[in-house]
């Protein structure tokens, strides 16, 4: 009966060796980076649109939301609702960049990054471009980061674009179609 105690606190002495060099362990293990998000598994998946125009290079880098039996446009659209402000894609805010000094439909863009809105509208629609270029989606958009605004004419397609779609040539023209939809500037 007298080992009973002695067994006890060799027990605890133990236990009280064991436990910091636990938790020294568990503290000085590597804390696991957190890994980049995959963006193509997104279900509107990113896209880069690139070209040159006469010397300038044109990029445009967008996210594609697709319809899925929904309206993309309209006044009641959940996707790009009429007479709102649209972040022209989806997540991240649609960024176009030029590398030198350009005109947009003859209005005076400067080089750099700019955020691409729209608004898009029935008879008309107002391109943007933000010098707030990193945003996600139009949430923090403020008109009066607006570098360039210039009104377009829609136009109807012949067949429907189920995924947002934006082309740019080496003419400068650049459009955006969607559903029965393209709007389209020129950079030159």
């Amino acid at each position: 009966m007298r080992f009973l105690p002695l067994a006890a606190l060799a027990g605890a002495a133990l236990l009280t060796y064991a436990a910091p060099a636990q938790a020294q362990a568990t503290m000085t293990e590597p804390t696991q980076a957190k890994k980049p998000e995959d963006k193509s598994k997104r279900p509107s998946p990113p896209a880069v649109v690139k070209t040159t125009v006469g010397s300038t290079e044109v990029t445009i880098d967008y996210s594609k939301p697709s319809l899925k039996g929904r309206e993309a446009f309209g006044e009641k659209s959940p996707l790009a609702p009429v007479g709102e402000v649209w972040r022209t894609g989806a997540n991240e805010a649609t960024t176009f960049t030029v590398s030198k000094a350009v005109k947009i439909n003859g209005q005076a863009l400067a080089a750099g990054t700019y955020g691409l809105f729209t608004i898009p509208g029935a008879s008309e629609w107002t391109i943007i471009f933000n010098k707030t270029a990193k945003q996600w989606g139009a949430f923090e958009y403020k008109a009066a980061d607006d570098v360039l605004r210039v009104k377009v004419k829609p136009t109807t397609l012949a067949t429907p674009v189920e995924q947002f779609t934006i082309t740019a040539d080496k003419a400068g023209k650049v459009s955006l179609m969607w559903a029965k939809t393209e709007a389209s500037f020129m950079v030159k």
